[in-house]
């Protein structure tokens, strides 16, 4: 995590699931772009744990995201790949109203392998 932990002291911290890649996120039906199976998954397995976390915050003003991404595995992967699935999710889930109020927004890789996306969110 950041090295100034305690500026999300005021905010929400969430674990979620690995999300998929925006490669795997979108699909085509009948000429319209759509969120694939997988997507739709990962997004009610998101929403889940927003629940469980008591992570339904519904931020509406501005706000800073952190996302630590922890690999499931060894593999090479884009970090960039991941924030669209995760934004969605945490979007449907209620953790704020809209992520176009997300103007300070940093991901990162963990030094650790743990298939899962720790967020940490806070209003400015």
């Amino acid at each position: 995590m950041t090295d100034d932990i305690a500026k999300f002291a005021n905010g929400v911290t969430l674990t979620l699931p690995w999300p998929p890649s925006v490669n795997t996120y979108w699909r085509t039906y009948q000429g319209r772009m759509i969120i694939s199976a997988k997507g739709r998954e990962y997004r009610k397995a998101a929403m889940d744990q927003v629940a469980l976390q008591g992570g339904a915050a519904n931020y509406q003003g501005k706000l800073c995201v952190e996302i630590e991404a922890f690999r499931p595995d060894k593999r090479r992967r884009d970090l960039d790949n991941l924030l669209k699935a995760t934004l969605d999710a945490c979007t449907a889930a209620g953790v704020w109203q809209d992520d176009c109020n997300i103007v300070d927004l940093r991901i990162y890789w963990a030094d650790t392998i743990g298939g899962m996306i720790k967020v940490y969110v806070r209003e400015l």
